[in-house]
């Protein structure tokens, strides 16, 4: 069988030629490319330097078929969006005449007239993954079209979470993030951690407010001396427009904030072995972020906001802490109970993860589309 993505991922090209993408997507093909004889992926390609967490494709049986980049939050760019459907349709169409299925990976600008161009002139076998917060209650004009017609047609859709009235062609599937390999050694991380004198935290992902970067740094900020002792280091890992602003704002702090910038998995996962909790007070639109399943599996435990599906995999005072309302006093008092806790209680949070990561493997993933293509 031959399958079709269709994503707004990003590719860029190495010096020597080679094509990578970002790296959780692209790992993610990889895998499927176990149960596909050939994979074209249609997606976004950059003419800049690839960043560090880019990966190349480990099977020549995938294929990369570029367009333009669009997108973006300005009127202009989305009317750029819509002046690239006709290239981008045509490319769709190429595609599709090559293979037998497709996937449409959304919410994503070309959504808007793919999703309503595909569910009236293509009959070809498919399905959608929706990435982001399914339960979103007042979503930007853009999600909430694409969700709207997602709702409103036959195929299936994977999404985050398991919500009320729930439509039976939308089927609730985690985000894989972790291989075999992952899982082994997160148990033999799991296994030896401990809550240490000293405490370290981590976000990864986007610099961005929205993202909550800012709460963490002024919530660190704010703790009173004898708490501040507490705090080892507070690594932030990832990119963004206003990290600047970030660095800025945690200068002359008594806290020790780390920016790494974008990391290759291998050495993002031992800064989630080096840390105790994980933090991210978003407010974004977040279906369930992989991040925190990856730092689950290497017992760093969720400080994180009771957005979306986050609430139905981490349980407040059980295997982790949420965060509500989102701000910077409910993120420091939040930040205060993790430090305070005792060593018995954090050994028993981190052991209660142990079933819970093993759903965000790619193996439980890929078996989980052998059983949607086989309905």
């Amino acid at each position: 069988m031959k399958l079709a993505i269709i994503s707004h991922t990003e590719h860029y090209k190495l010096a020597d030629g080679t094509i990578v993408g970002w790296g959780p997507t692209i790992t993610e093909i990889n895998f499927l490319a176990q149960i596909f004889d050939e994979i074209y992926h249609i997606a976004m390609f950059h003419d800049v330097e690839a960043p560090e967490s880019s990966l190349p494709y480990t099977s020549d049986t995938i294929k990369f078929v570029p367009v333009e980049p669009t997108g973006g939050h300005s009127i202009s760019d989305k009317i750029k969006v819509l002046l690239a459907a006709p290239k981008v349709i045509k490319t769709v169409n190429s595609v599709l005449k090559k293979t037998d299925c497709f996937q449409l990976r959304a919410p994503t600008g070309i959504g808007v007239f793919l999703i309503p161009y595909l569910t009236l002139f293509s009959r070809k076998k498919g399905w959608y993954k929706y990435a982001g917060n399914w339960n979103q209650q007042s979503p930007p004009l853009g999600y909430a079209l694409q969700r709207f017609m997602l709702n409103h047609q036959n195929r299936k859709v994977t999404i985050n979470g398991r919500w009320p009235n729930q439509k039976s062609h939308c089927l609730s599937f985690e985000n894989p993030c972790l291989t075999q390999s992952d899982l082994e050694e997160g148990i033999k991380v799991r296994t030896k951690k401990n809550k240490e004198s000293l405490i370290n935290f981590c976000y990864a992902g986007r610099l961005e407010r929205e993202k909550g970067v800012g709460r963490i740094i002024e919530a660190f900020n704010c703790l009173d001396e004898e708490l501040s002792t507490r705090v080892g280091k507070v690594h932030l890992v990832g990119d963004g427009s206003q990290i600047e602003y970030f660095k800025i704002l945690s200068g002359n702090s008594k806290i020790d904030f780390v920016f790494h910038g974008f990391l290759p998995t291998s050495k993002l996962f031992k800064i989630y072995e080096a840390s105790h909790f994980f933090i991210m007070p978003t407010t974004a639109s977040e279906g369930f972020p992989k991040v925190i399943a990856e730092a689950m599996n290497f017992g760093c435990l969720p400080v994180v906001s009771n957005i979306s599906s986050i609430g139905q995999y981490v349980m407040d005072g059980n295997n982790g802490f949420l965060i509500s309302p989102i701000d910077e006093g409910h993120v420091m008092k939040v930040i205060a109970k993790a430090l305070l806790m005792s060593p018995e209680d954090y050994r028993s949070f981190v052991m209660k993860n142990d079933k819970i990561v093993r759903k965000f493997t790619y193996m439980y993933y890929v078996e989980r589309i052998k059983m949607l293509l086989s309905e």
